[in-house]
């Protein structure tokens, strides 16, 4: 890799982690192809990405100085998975490396805040933003269809009320 391909690779790592919710650290020595294709298949479905990068130019792009958190975390042969939802790929990291023996998350960072592995097992464990989104929608119409429903009802009562008068006077 040559000046100009590291710079291009450090400005795409910039991009990805200004962009990201949260980026997983994972060591992933040993694993094979089809394990990899795996879990970027189940990223990907999710919306993340699953990328193996240079612990130098990750560092560089972190613009980590030495001695940093950030050092902890790009040691060895890693992979970062990132997603724009801060919470996916920290549950599919998190429930990939429960599968598989040979692929360990090393810890994580959202913004500034660097997490160790339990941290990001933490934030596995979190519902997903279209799960909070589902549930506050749940919240705000279940009021509303309360309220139909109380306002339906006495014009109800009284539609059955005509039906009994009229129904009587037939007879």
């Amino acid at each position: 890799m040559d000046r100009a391909q590291k710079a291009e690779s450090i400005e795409t790592l910039k991009g990805v982690f200004a962009d990201a919710g949260a980026v997983v650290v994972a060591h992933n020595l040993g694993l094979t192809v089809a394990d990899m294709e795996d879990l970027r298949g189940r990223l990907r479905k999710e919306g993340g990405t699953f990328k193996v990068v240079k612990n130098r130019l990750a560092l560089k792009a972190l613009e980590a100085e030495e001695g940093s958190d950030y050092h902890g975390l790009f040691k060895g042969p890693v992979g970062i998975a990132f997603a724009p939802d801060a919470v996916t790929a920290a549950k599919v990291t998190a429930e990939f490396a429960k599968a598989n023996d040979k692929f360990v998350v090393q810890g994580g960072f959202m913004g500034d805040k660097v997490l160790d592995a339990k941290g990001v097992e933490t934030l596995s464990k979190l519902p997903s933003l279209d799960q909070i989104r589902a549930s506050l929608l749940g919240l705000i119409n279940a009021p509303a269809t309360k309220v139909a429903g109380v306002l339906q009802a006495p014009a109800g009562q009284l539609a059955r009320v005509f039906n009994a008068y009229a129904t009587k006077d037939a007879a």
